[in-house]
């Protein structure tokens, strides 16, 4: 009885979680996308990066299409910090960058000289599963949304999919606190 209880209270669920996997790109997608020039200095982007609190840049042209991105891992790598080493922590990353006097200025550079020209990226159609697949192929933090001729429409982060997880899980329930 107990086992057939359980299944009632879950069952209203499985239609939630359908719904949400299949939730359009375009509708919870950060449509708010701060971009660089490749002719962007370093130093500048990172600033950008650090004063936003995001993890990486979409490079864009002259005509707003997309031709790479640049991300704190690329500014790691091009300083010699193992930014994907699988044994290290973020603690032994920033122990790494300190103990070595490592600074950003020491690199006098542009975007283009770091950036990473080959973005994966999905259309603003494809589903919260479809990023979800697309992140764990790639192992990346992040997809950029581009429409059919490269124009940056949102991106989609790693945070923004917790963010839904725990919208789906907490939301009915805090929502039917404040009823």
């Amino acid at each position: 009885m107990d086992g057939i209880s359980m299944l009632n209270r879950k069952s209203p669920a499985y239609p939630l979680d359908r719904q949400i996997e299949n939730q359009r790109v375009l509708d919870m997608m950060n449509k708010v996308v701060v971009t660089v020039r490749e002719n962007c200095k370093l130093a500048d982007a990172a600033h950008y990066m650090v004063e936003r609190r995001i993890s990486g840049l979409p490079v864009v042209d002259e005509y707003q299409k997309l031709i790479g991105i640049i991300t704190e891992a690329d500014f790691l790598r091009a300083l010699g910090v193992p930014s994907h080493h699988p044994t290290h922590s973020l603690w032994q990353t920033l122990e790494t960058m300190f103990t070595h006097g490592i600074e950003l200025n020491d690199y006098d550079g542009c975007v283009a000289d770091l950036m990473v020209t080959d973005v994966v990226t999905v259309d603003p159609e494809s589903t919260v599963h479809d990023v979800i697949d697309v992140m764990k192929k790639n192992r990346i933090k992040r997809v950029i949304v581009c429409d059919s001729d490269r124009h940056v429409l949102g991106m989609v982060t790693r945070s923004d999919l917790v963010r839904i997880f725990f919208d789906r899980m907490y939301g009915p329930v805090l929502q039917q606190g404040s009823k």
